[in-house]
């Protein structure tokens, strides 16, 4: 299978078909339920690729964990609050893990562009500093922007009151 094809497929796998899986059974099911189902997908195809090449895919287990914190937020309840800063909090939680990826040898923007790098031997470029620089620099931005709009969407759900902040959210969506 040609890169393109294997990166198109990973995007099916890990994005589109969890997606449609949940879109169709809440239906039929519970939320929980359904959310549950479509993670599978995601956890076959980590570990299927985990058995082939001894490491796990970087860009299947980002998604893998969105989904299971998805799962885990949509078990809190269902408060107003809660449900409001519920994709906050899975934004914060990827950000974070771009954070704390800065404390390994090589942080995960390293691994997620590896997966979806042309040809050739990508992993070679980390002997140059200035590579090292910009993967570093790459996952410390994501991480901090993902971070920061994270705890301005929640600082939001608590200073305002829920109207106003759907009101204001139906306006930035249009």
């Amino acid at each position: 299978m040609s890169k393109r094809a294997h990166v198109i497929m990973t995007l099916i796998l890990n994005g589109v078909v969890p997606w449609l899986l949940y879109v169709w059974l809440k239906d039929y099911m519970s939320g929980t339920a359904a959310l549950t189902i479509a993670t599978t997908v995601p956890l076959a195809e980590n570990l299927i690729y985990l058995a082939r090449n001894r490491k796990l895919d970087a860009f299947g287990s980002l998604m893998l964990f969105t989904f299971l914190l998805t799962l885990a937020f949509v078990m809190l309840g269902g408060s107003e609050k809660v449900l409001l800063v519920r994709e906050s909090l899975i934004t914060a939680g990827v950000g974070l893990l771009f954070l704390v990826s800065l404390m390994f040898p090589r942080p995960l923007m390293f691994y997620l562009a590896e997966r979806f790098a042309g040809k050739g031997d990508f992993a070679a470029n980390w002997n140059y500093s200035y590579f090292r620089f910009v993967m570093r620099l790459m996952t410390f931005v994501w991480g901090f922007m993902l971070t920061a709009e994270a705890a301005v969407r929640v600082t939001m759900v608590f200073e305002l009151s829920t109207e106003h902040l759907l009101r204001r959210k139906i306006r930035i969506t249009r």
